[in-house]
């Protein structure tokens, strides 16, 4: 298969992550980096071994390159899908895809007007460990599943270098669950079908930046099971993710590094093994092959609207005190 050639809009810690995880796949040759800083642009060019462009414009004007990698603020993804979409490139947007419903419907509806590969960067739901999850759902090992439970957190917001739009609650509403928390909203996307609806609590306790330092969510889905997220930007690394059904419980835990099983009877839950991958380097091969094949990624444009949907009820609820219907959303 031959090469997809790539430019980069948004050249900050994780642009450099995605960059190198397209050359490790094999599958890109990155070319093209953008972002408004000359600056930034130079540097990263350095780095990366690419040619900085000068606008986003020039970027897309440029006929040899055939995808985008979209690492910009939330907020700004739409239009800048709409602006790749146009030029008729496809389009790979780091999650999440919007904040708003309005706003995933622009970008889909951009992609699919242009006939272009949308894909969302909702990488953690291809952690062998969530798979493995959602194969005994799928085989109905876990019985009548009841909850899912998660957990995400990091110390990101306390990093001096971290760039200001990623602590403005404008970019990132309920605290850490759009850096962090999207992830498992996605997963349990990923296991249980569309959310049904979502009571959300946000509070500040230090006040060390704007954003709130705890988040709790809770949700119910349409399939009947509740879960349960939450999520710190503030408090040291931990990364959970857990199923629990009549027939059995399932955790996924130190971020998809261990699995635990325990089954009806068993007093105690034991490990069992489990690989562990690169998921942006996974992510991102599959992106090039739907190029190529013109097939559909895993986490297109519909699996963004919805997470963008529950971002959206979060924020409503954290404002209202109300839990949020999703079809109100929608």
């Amino acid at each position: 298969m031959e090469n997809v050639r790539l430019g980069v809009v948004g050249l900050g810690w994780f642009g450099g992550v995605l960059t190198e995880s397209a050359r490790a796949t094999g599958l890109f040759d990155v070319v093209s980096c953008f972002a408004r800083s000359e600056e930034s642009r130079q540097a990263f060019a350095a780095a990366h071994g690419c040619t900085p462009a000068p606008t986003l414009d020039a970027m897309l004007a440029d006929p040899a390159i055939e995808g985008v990698l979209v690492v910009t603020p939330h907020s700004t993804h739409a239009e800048i899908v709409e602006n790749v979409a146009s030029a008729g490139k496809h389009v790979f947007v780091e999650k999440p895809l919007t904040l708003t419903v309005a706003d995933a419907r622009r970008a889909i509806s951009a992609a699919e007007q242009a006939g272009v590969v949308l894909q969302v960067g909702h990488n953690r739901r291809r952690q062998p460990a969530n798979r493995r999850i959602k194969s005994m759902l799928d085989a109905g090992e876990l019985g009548t599943v009841v909850q899912f439970d998660a957990i995400h957190t990091a110390p990101g917001a306390l990093k001096p270098e971290l760039p200001a739009w990623r602590t403005d609650p404008a970019e990132c509403p309920g605290g850490g669950m759009t850096a962090l928390g999207s992830h498992e909203a996605d997963t349990f996307q990923y296991f249980a079908g569309p959310a049904a609806r979502v009571a959300a609590f946000s509070k500040s306790l230090m006040s060390r930046t704007r954003l709130d330092e705890a988040t709790t969510v809770m949700i119910e889905y349409e399939s009947g099971p509740l879960a349960y997220i939450g999520t710190s930007y503030f408090v040291p690394p931990l990364v959970t993710v857990a199923a629990y059904g009549t027939e059995a419980n399932v955790w996924n835990e130190q971020d998809g590094a261990k699995v635990f099983v325990q089954r009806a009877g068993e007093a105690e839950r034991t490990q069992e093994p489990v690989e562990t991958i690169d998921t942006t380097v996974d992510e991102l091969a599959e992106f090039a092959h739907c190029i190529r094949a013109g097939t559909r990624p895993e986490t297109g444009g519909p699996e963004g609207l919805e997470i963008a949907a529950v971002l959206e009820a979060i924020g409503e609820s954290v404002a209202s005190g109300r839990t949020v219907e999703l079809s109100n959303v929608r």
